[in-house]
């Protein structure tokens, strides 16, 4: 299992909260944070341990996941943090400026389980956070 890497989730939506939740905890992580917003999940990383991964939703009200991405670069602790944007825009210059912010990979919804596993094990890989893959509860 994967207990020893904390994961945030931060979607407006509680049904893709809750379906990013299920997907995570199939892979064996345990320790998931959610946010309703990038605002939200500003304040919970300020209260809470530094967190592993981010799994962030583009189109948010209050503070956008590109504006939560920025507060969270700006950070010691959350620079090097990978981060995974999740969003219905696919279009270059959207994913060009995410990529000029920082973030570390996107994903188109609607979410695939697989897609969603490979690019969540990969950029925790990358980052050197290596978690167990044998903790997938669906292999």
């Amino acid at each position: 299992m994967n207990k020893d890497i904390t994961i945030m989730i931060v979607d407006d939506a509680l049904v893709m909260r809750r379906l990013m939740r299920q997907y995570l905890l199939d892979m064996g992580f345990s320790r998931i944070i959610e946010a309703e917003d990038g605002r939200v999940a500003v304040g919970k990383l300020a209260e809470e341990e530094p967190v592993d991964m981010v799994i962030s939703d583009w189109l948010m009200p209050n503070l956008d996941g590109l504006g939560f991405l920025k507060v969270l670069r700006s950070t010691e602790a959350g620079a090097s943090t990978p981060f995974l944007m999740v969003t219905l825009l696919d279009q270059r210059e959207q994913v060009l400026e995410a990529v000029q912010q920082g973030v570390d990979d996107y994903i188109v919804k609607p979410l695939d389980y697989e897609s969603f596993k490979g690019k969540v094990f990969r950029l925790l890989e990358k980052s050197g956070r290596v978690p167990e893959k044998t903790g997938d509860m669906r292999d």
